[in-house]
């Protein structure tokens, strides 16, 4: 477990003690259009808009597809063909926790980018965040399910309440704890997401509010671009966006 908390402890430490030195009220209520990499000032506030809608997004997708596919796997899988399609969604929710994130970029990118002519945005980001946001939810939420009680449901079922209600009103929320951190898991996996964000959306330095149109910053892309430009001022910057994210 030390040897595991280690790298964790270091990374947040290395943030913590770089991270506040361009970090002020500025930073954080500024973009960096019109900035020169080698100056000071600049900051995060496009990137901060862009990181929320796109995650917002993905959260606002993911989480309930997540969850009803948890519900489908631990309490309608019981006849032999829902086992065999159960099956089947438990086997391409494994393979899609595997999938690197810049392939799901690529397939967002060509799919519907090249193939749909949708418009290079934060929402083409938000759907990359989506694949890679729904196997953790699924999975975290069907262990929640399975650990609530068997006798709960018979008692529910006993007193004649219908199966949909049951889990509505019993299921759902012994295991509403184990679900919301199952769902904090998957908001920050996606979080700091970068190459699906560079093949979706790309970057800008100006403000955009609208996730559908126009290429849209994000904190992980806004880190990626000022360590790139490598001078003292953007490495700082890079440094207080990498503790703000």
């Amino acid at each position: 477990f030390l040897v595991a908390l280690a790298p964790l402890v270091a990374i947040l430490l290395t943030v913590i003690v770089r991270g506040p030195k361009a970090l002020d009220l500025d930073f954080l209520l500024t973009s960096m259009r019109g900035v020169s990499p080698r100056s000071d000032g600049g900051g995060v506030y496009h990137a901060i808009i862009g990181t929320l809608e796109q995650v917002g997004i993905a959260a606002l997708i993911g989480i309930p597809l997540g969850i009803m596919t948890a519900i489908y796997l631990v309490e309608y899988a019981g006849s032999v063909r829902s086992r065999r399609l159960a099956r089947a969604v438990s086997f391409f929710v494994d393979v899609m926790t595997g999938v690197p994130s810049v392939v799901v970029g690529l397939f967002i990118y060509t799919a519907f980018v090249l193939t749909l002519g949708m418009e290079r945005s934060g929402f083409a980001a938000s759907l990359a965040l989506t694949i890679l946001m729904i196997p953790v939810v699924v999975r975290s939420t069907e262990e929640m399910l399975r650990i609530v009680p068997r006798d709960l449901r018979e008692a529910s079922y006993a007193l004649g309440i219908p199966k949909w209600r049951t889990i509505l009103k019993i299921v759902l929320p012994t295991a509403l704890g184990g679900i919301v951190t199952g769902a904090m898991l998957a908001v920050a996996r996606i979080a700091g997401e970068t190459a699906p964000l560079l093949l979706t959306t790309f970057m800008t330095t100006s403000i955009n509010f609208n996730p559908f149109s126009g290429p849209q910053a994000a904190l992980p892309t806004f880190i990626w671009d000022q360590f790139n430009s490598g001078t003292d001022a953007s490495q700082d910057r890079a440094w207080a966006a990498a503790l703000v994210l």
